[in-house]
């Protein structure tokens, strides 16, 4: 019998608190890089690893680091002086009952296919030097897979929620719009770095956008301020057909520009992401499995990015906590915000976490025995299927940005 808990929280729920702080990174943005690539490598990794031995074994290459490099950006387009480079890290199986797999060169493969598919104006071999510091798994933890029941590699706590709030839905919808291809072909200039802050004060919402402006698309210093209030039009046009409830929103573009100091004053780029020469990266600093990084909301502090997805309960329960959360919003009538927690223990079923609660702020008139059953349903049989989900999550399913 597993250990599942229901209660009512009672507390304000998020939309109906005074203040509220969303943040998301776009795809350019040097932490997304960062995970966004060790999460390719672990699904490579993953493929390779059935193909030569018939199972996924014991990985976590949820270690990477993204150094800047070095450029001279410029109006009508700059130069890269120094690449970037690329550090991927943690623990790898390489050999396996005398078969072997090249963890590297799967890792370097994985990123340079991803940065060709991703970045419109990084050369993955040209702008990016690869390290390899994957080193082979400890024994304990490997042998977790030869086990007649995979065990969690971790003893880990993870936290989901649902619903998402109109300023988190608002948040992710306007980086994805800014960096749809859509928006890149009618606005070439705007770089794949793109950082969406959400400041909600009741019903006015204020989104602080910073947005690598590419070099080479920009003739002049008028030019580029000129396609700066274009692209802040057609932003704040795209918000307000999104808005459904705010009753103001306002749209601030690039805040640090200053057209008194000429290309100083402006946020110019030769690749479109500040980790050519001005941010690096880490794995776990970016959003959060659900896509923002919401600060009023509880939040799981595991980096899911790179861990395997068979054993390694800090991707799993953080993925599955917002799944089973949103199953129960959408499946159980009389529920305004679902907050759901997993916590495991180092070598025992991930089927049986240690505990699965589920914390329910309920409408006005809806009582707790009004929705414990079916609750309990919904949690009990997401843990029973979850060796289904691990597999959609070894096939990369699931998005880690």
């Amino acid at each position: 019998m597993r250990s599942i808990t229901v209660e009512s929280l009672k507390k304000t729920p998020v939309e109906s608190q005074a203040v509220e702080l969303v943040e998301r990174k776009g795809i350019g943005h040097p932490d997304s890089i960062c995970d966004s690539i060790m999460e390719a490598a672990s699904v490579a990794l993953c493929a390779e690893y059935e193909k030569k031995f018939g199972r996924v074994v014991h990985h976590n290459i949820d270690k990477c680091l993204l150094v800047a490099g070095r450029t001279s950006p410029r109006i009508g387009g700059g130069t890269v002086d120094e690449p970037m480079r690329l550090v991927f890290g943690d623990r790898a199986i390489y050999e396996y009952e005398g078969k072997k797999v090249d963890v590297g060169g799967i890792a370097e493969a994985t990123a340079q296919q991803w940065l060709r598919k991703n970045l419109r104006f990084v050369d993955p071999k040209a702008h990016m030097i690869y390290q390899n510091e994957i080193k082979p798994g400890s024994p304990e933890l490997t042998d977790i897979f030869d086990r007649t029941h995979v065990g969690a590699n971790d003893t880990s706590a993870a936290v989901g929620y649902a619903p998402y709030t109109e300023t988190e839905r608002l948040v992710l919808a306007t980086e994805r719009y800014i960096n749809s291809p859509e928006f890149k072909k009618k606005y070439p200039e705007a770089g794949e770095d793109i950082k969406v802050m959400g400041f909600r004060r009741r019903r006015v919402l204020t989104l602080t956008i910073a947005m690598a402006f590419v070099d080479r698309y920009v003739s002049s210093i008028e030019g580029y301020f000129a396609r700066k209030a274009e692209i802040k039009e057609a932003v704040e046009k795209y918000v307000a057909k999104q808005n459904k409830t705010f009753e103001r929103i306002i749209v601030d573009l690039n805040t640090l520009d200053d057209q008194k100091r000429g290309q100083d004053g402006m946020y110019l780029t030769v690749l479109g992401t500040s980790a050519e020469g001005g941010d690096c990266g880490q794995v776990g600093r970016g959003n959060k499995v659900n896509g923002v990084i919401a600060l009023n909301r509880p939040m799981s502090t595991e980096a899911a990015a790179g861990k395997n997805p068979i054993a390694h309960v800090g991707k799993i329960y953080t993925f599955l906590t917002h799944d089973i959360a949103h199953q129960i919003h959408e499946g159980v009538p009389g529920i305004s915000e679902v907050y759901v927690w997993l916590c495991s223990q180092i070598g025992h079923p991930i089927d049986q976490p240690l505990i699965a609660s589920a914390q329910l702020i309920l409408n006005p008139g809806v009582k707790i025995a009004d929705v414990k059953k079916p609750v309990e349903e919904i949690v009990e049989r997401e843990l029973a299927g979850i060796y289904d989900f691990t597999k959609r999550l070894t096939k990369g399913e699931f998005s880690v940005v």
